[in-house]
């Protein structure tokens, strides 16, 4: 703060009083304002007054009445109370009030007035010290919190971007992995579509349908370790072969765990082959241990499968595999899931954009 005159304002209803204080004010290098009485005090008081002095016993508004009203205007600029009435009454209602000291008229002892003075532009310059430490501080810490806001929006961009390089590369992955095998080609892409076409039935927010569609496109992902051989083969597995397959939830599993962001579908991948009665693999868990999620891609993968050729039989009509749904609803499936996927599915036409960003954008603005 730079170096100024100091500005004080004397308001008294006796003009002999307010020249005679304003000379002597003057002359210790103080700019003087003078009222003649406290009506006019208020209506000259600003921020620029660094003490006020202020008669008790005016006509228009007293010292106190004054005082008060300076207050309400929340200067704080300290005040001295310039009397010569030593009552005790007046001295404790003036502290009251706020009043920073006193000072007796006729003055007398100029050294005792100049240091009372000078004391309350002291204080005066306290305050203003501050005020402006609280404003530089509250400005430097918006300032900060703007800093903070755009890194972490920097930082929300990059996870994003990272996030999606990580789920396009694991999609390229599964793809390579199915297009390697002619009858299992476009499984994925199905049971995604099957997957959001039931969540967006069953009214799962946007956030759900994101996890469910991430689930559902990489549910099979644990296949890209086992052999395609064993896949392939023609007929029915033998019981090694079949122990081998029934490790691809828990392989797929393991290769999602490093990706915090998707710890649900973590859960998903793991259990989509397990059933409401707990013969399922590879936890054994039962209907209440698994979530929405989980019990939608249960059903949709069974649907797929039942539905698409396989190299040891032939695919299964719509209706059979809905009777077959349904008649392992409450063992096998959820009955709630159940009786919306067969609602929904023989109305349903394929989109391959269904499970798009562009389609959750969309939902999601539309249920906002």
């Amino acid at each position: 703060m730079t170096e100024r005159q100091t500005k004080i304002l004397i308001a008294d209803d006796d003009a002999m009083v307010r020249s005679t204080v304003s000379k002597i004010l003057e002359m210790f290098g103080h700019q003087v304002v003078a009222a003649d009485g406290g009506t006019a005090a208020v209506q000259l008081v600003d921020d620029s007054f660094d003490v006020v002095i202020l008669d008790i016993n005016m006509p228009d508004m007293d010292g106190f009445q004054t005082i008060t009203a300076l207050n309400g205007k929340g200067h704080d600029i300290p005040v001295l109370f310039l009397t010569g009435a030593g009552s005790m009454d007046y001295a404790i209602k003036a502290i009251n009030l706020g009043a920073y000291d006193f000072l007796t008229k006729p003055i007398e002892d100029l050294d005792i007035f100049n240091v009372k003075i000078r004391r309350a532009i002291e204080k005066r310059m306290f305050v203003l010290r501050e005020r402006h430490y609280k404003a530089a501080l509250e400005e430097d810490v918006q300032q900060k919190a703007r800093q903070l806001e755009a890194q972490n929006k920097l930082l929300r961009s990059y996870s994003n971007s990272l996030e999606n390089a990580t789920v396009q590369l694991m999609t390229s992955l599964q793809n390579a992995m199915e297009e390697k095998d002619y009858y299992t080609v476009g499984h994925t892409m199905r049971v995604t579509e099957y997957a959001m076409m039931l969540g967006v039935a069953m009214g799962l927010d946007g956030h759900e349908l994101v996890v469910l569609r991430r689930a559902a496109q990489f549910h099979d992902i644990g296949k890209l370790v086992i052999d395609l051989s064993c896949i392939q083969k023609p007929g029915k597995l033998n019981e090694d072969e079949w122990a081998l397959i029934k490790k691809h939830p828990a392989v797929g599993a393991n290769i999602i765990k490093p990706l915090g962001f998707m710890e649900r579908e973590q859960f998903i991948i793991r259990h989509h082959h397990e059933r409401m009665d707990g013969t399922g693999y590879p936890d054994g868990l039962v209907g209440e241990q698994l979530d929405d999620l989980t019990k939608i891609i249960i059903v949709v993968d069974s649907y797929d499968a039942m539905t698409s050729r396989r190299n040891y039989r032939r695919n299964l009509t719509m209706q059979v595999a809905i009777d077959e749904l349904q008649r392992c609803s409450g063992s096998q499936f959820d009955g709630t899931v159940v009786d919306f996927f067969t609602r929904n599915i023989v109305d349903y036409t394929p989109k391959h954009s269904m499970f798009s960003d562009q389609f959750l954008d969309v939902f999601n603005q539309k249920n906002q």
